[in-house]
């Protein structure tokens, strides 16, 4: 037995053109090497330039402190600066809160008409509110809204007090989620953003959170999305600029003295996704500003491509006494993905296999990969499994191969 590798240069004819552009996979569990403790940020004047961030396509200037924007599809990183450093998430935290929320849901253990009641804690809580009125009972969707739409602190305050019977407990759900999610620079302290020592996430993990919430509740995801929310007879509109205008489909904003005014917003175009963290922007209007000028750069300076679709062939490798001499090797799955145009020819591809394959082989068995090799030295994996079944061979027809051979 030996590996088998065949090296494919700048899109092979068997694939459809198409290629990559950098690692996908989330870091493992512990701390980032580069993590440096939560500081105050030190917004600068809107127009004052800062350092650039990084991309595949070369430095860009953003007033940002924080920044991160990653392909839906792959989860490659298209933009970071500071991406791996603390920050001071503001009401980004909100997005945690939502999905320990939605968990609930999904798992029958809280229900959409679900009314909560209204502590006076929540009732008394400061800053962004859906002005919940004290000692009554608010229906969990209302609640969502609330927090989602209006940002609202008490909203949220409802919802942890009704789903854990204490904030506190509630905040150790969010942590021992974070866990979970591969989030592992983010610690929480409240359930709101409010400011609080300990109290943290990265713009990466902002953005991979919103990643898991677009597609671990597609059913909840559309309260991100609208515009205004009427509750208690007032009025108020989403605070994410970007939705308002029709620009993304969600998902939240934030604002601290410390961690400045940010944003984490999400849009599809032709059936291309990409995900936005920023954060640490001087005023609200250079974050509006900011976000649709980094969202639009992201969909003008990427194409979306296809490197393999499921049940595409990429071999046929020969079977060890097998009533075939060979079988298809296939992919086990789509691979799409947004790169840097012009990118196509800097990428081969190569694919890895024990051959020859010893008979009986099942249709789908696992038998190898395919591994994407990118500019930069960067690369990705693709499951490769046998297209067919192929039986062994019987007693006879074992013995007759042999004597062939």
């Amino acid at each position: 037995m030996q590996t088998r590798r065949f090296l494919l240069a700048g899109g092979a004819a068997l694939l459809s053109g198409s290629y990559s552009l950098t690692a996908f996979a989330r870091k493992p569990k512990g701390a980032h090497p580069h993590a440096v403790a939560p500081a105050a940020a030190a917004p600068q004047p809107d127009g004052v330039a800062q350092t650039p961030a990084t991309t595949p396509v070369g430095p860009l200037d953003t007033l940002a402190r924080w920044a991160c924007i990653i392909d839906y599809k792959s989860g490659a990183t298209l933009l970071e600066k500071a991406a791996d450093e603390r920050m001071p998430p503001s009401s980004l935290t909100k997005m945690m809160t939502a999905y320990v929320t939605f968990s609930m849901l999904k798992a029958g253990r809280l229900r959409l008409d679900q009314a909560l009641p209204v502590s006076e804690r929540a009732w008394r809580m400061q800053g962004s509110r859906m002005f919940v009125p004290l000692g009554q009972s608010i229906p969990v969707q209302d609640l969502i809204q609330g927090m989602v739409i209006q940002s609202g602190n008490d909203a949220c305050i409802v919802l942890a007090e009704g789903i854990s019977g204490s904030e506190e407990q509630f905040v150790t759900l969010m942590n021992d989620m974070a866990g979970k999610l591969g989030l592992t620079n983010s610690h929480f302290m409240n359930a709101t953003g409010w400011p609080a020592e300990n109290h943290y996430m990265t713009a990466r993990d902002v953005a991979y959170l919103a990643l898991r919430l677009i597609h671990d509740f597609p059913e909840y995801y559309h309260y991100f999305s609208e515009k205004e929310f009427f509750f208690n007879k007032i009025h108020q509109t989403n605070r994410n600029a970007l939705v308002v205008k029709g620009l993304a489909d969600g998902l939240k904003t934030g604002h601290t003295d410390a961690g400045g005014f940010g944003l984490c917003a999400s849009s599809e175009r032709d059936g291309h996704r990409v995900i936005m963290a920023i954060n640490g922007l001087p005023t609200d209007g250079a974050r509006a500003r900011e976000g649709e000028r980094l969202m639009g750069w992201a969909f003008a300076n990427f194409e979306s491509a296809t490197i393999v679709s499921k049940g595409d062939v990429l071999e046929q490798a020969p079977v060890w006494m097998g009533t075939s001499q060979t079988v298809p090797l296939v992919a086990a799955q789509d691979f799409t993905m947004m790169l840097p145009h012009g990118w196509r020819n800097g990428t081969h591809l190569s694919l890895d296999y024990q051959g020859p394959l010893a008979a009986p082989i099942q249709q789908g068995q696992p038998v190898g990969q395919l591994t994407v090799m990118l500019p930069g030295g960067r690369q990705a994996l693709v499951p490769v499994v046998a297209g067919q079944s192929v039986p062994a061979l019987g007693v006879l027809g074992r013995a007759a191969r042999r004597l062939h051979l």
